[in-house]
């Protein structure tokens, strides 16, 4: 099976909407979503959910790229031994890469922050936002899928995904389902 459509998901001259991008802010949007709903469940105010929501997802971003950065991956793929030799490439995100593990712990801290600051109790408001999260990281995996990123190892599976040749990472260049 490959994916039915790349990358790019709609070109409005010279301006591109990537399917990743699009889905990681659908995932964002409805995870909160969730979260605010949640809190109002549990008694609170849910717009407390929408007052923190942009430092979370600042620190998440911060914390995917920087887990991206200080990583070590196999396979050739960008990580700490490219970017101690290119430090300023490490602050080009437009060029891809970052890591859920990181987010979520940028996320967590900005939660953190957040709940200081504003008096919360803290592991309320993580059981609030956790199932929320979890959406968002079930949507968000659909922008890996569109690029044909993260796919696995290879396969003779009927239901293996078969990547074009520009997206396979070496050794596996030759292999044509994961």
């Amino acid at each position: 099976m490959e994916p039915p459509f790349g990358p790019i998901m709609l070109e409005l001259g010279p301006i591109s909407i990537y399917w990743y991008g699009f889905l990681i802010a659908t995932a964002i949007l409805l995870g909160a979503r969730v979260a605010s709903f949640l809190t109002q469940e549990g008694g609170e105010n849910p717009e407390t959910i929408w007052d923190m929501l942009m430092l979370v997802v600042l620190l998440a971003i911060v914390g995917a790229r920087a887990y991206h950065v200080v990583s070590s991956p196999e396979g050739g793929m960008l990580g700490w031994d490219y970017y101690k030799e290119h430090p300023a490439q490490a602050f080009a995100i437009w060029n891809g890469g970052l890591g859920i593990y990181g987010a979520i712990i940028g996320g967590a801290i900005g939660v953190t922050i957040f709940a200081y600051v504003k008096k919360l109790t803290l592991f309320q408001w993580f059981d609030f936002i956790a199932p929320g999260m979890a959406l968002g990281q079930s949507i968000g995996r659909w922008g890996n899928f569109m690029n044909r990123e993260l796919y696995g190892p290879p396969t003779t599976l009927p239901w293996g995904l078969r990547i074009p040749p520009m997206y396979r990472i070496p050794p596996f260049n030759d292999l044509t389902t994961y």
